[in-house]
């Protein structure tokens, strides 16, 4: 089983198969418009713009589970993050990553994945904001907060999983090496 075994929703709500991803590199990542980490969508573009052409593709999920930082709806989303970031990289459906109602694609990420630990200023922070929702967040996949990214080599297999608070540049070499 790989990525390629999935179909997701677009935002208008029709189907994707992920399948249709085959031969890239992608890079997987749940958002929100809310949230500190927000102006990661920045970062995000440059890599695309920088290596799109060479095969890389950035799959955007917005979620809502996390302080509830991704409200509106999938237009309004998606026009907030054209206009202020000039994101260009394909935008999905709001979905759950994490719960019962969360996304087959999301499930069978966090049972893939493990969480690699928080890091640098805000560590100490997002240590306790994941510890009031889920007491034993260090030893499970389940995504801890927004700007989670999960690296997908050419073949449809998980490479890396990269938290919110890694820095930008080792998702960028990360990237870079799969390609």
């Amino acid at each position: 089983m790989n990525i390629y075994d999935f179909t997701v929703k677009a935002q208008d709500g029709s189907d994707v198969s992920l399948a249709d991803y085959r031969g890239k590199v992608v890079l997987i990542v749940n958002t929100a418009t809310a949230c500190g980490f927000t102006p990661q969508y920045k970062e995000l573009q440059e890599i695309y713009d920088a290596d799109h052409e060479k095969g890389l593709e950035i799959l955007d999920f917005p979620c809502n589970q996390f302080g509830e930082q991704a409200p509106g709806t999938n237009e309004e989303i998606h026009t907030f993050c054209t206009g202020r970031f000039g994101i260009t990289f394909p935008q999905f459906a709001k979905i759950d990553v994490n719960g019962e109602n969360a996304d087959p694609l999301y499930k069978y990420l966090t049972e893939n994945t493990t969480f690699g630990g928080f890091s640098g200023p805000a560590k100490l922070l997002m240590n306790g904001v994941a510890k009031k929702m889920d007491p034993d967040f260090k030893n499970n996949g389940k995504i801890k907060w927004n700007f989670t990214k999960i690296l997908i080599d050419r073949e449809g297999n998980i490479v890396s999983r990269f938290e919110p608070t890694d820095k930008m540049e080792s998702v960028k070499e990360a990237v870079e090496k799969c390609l």
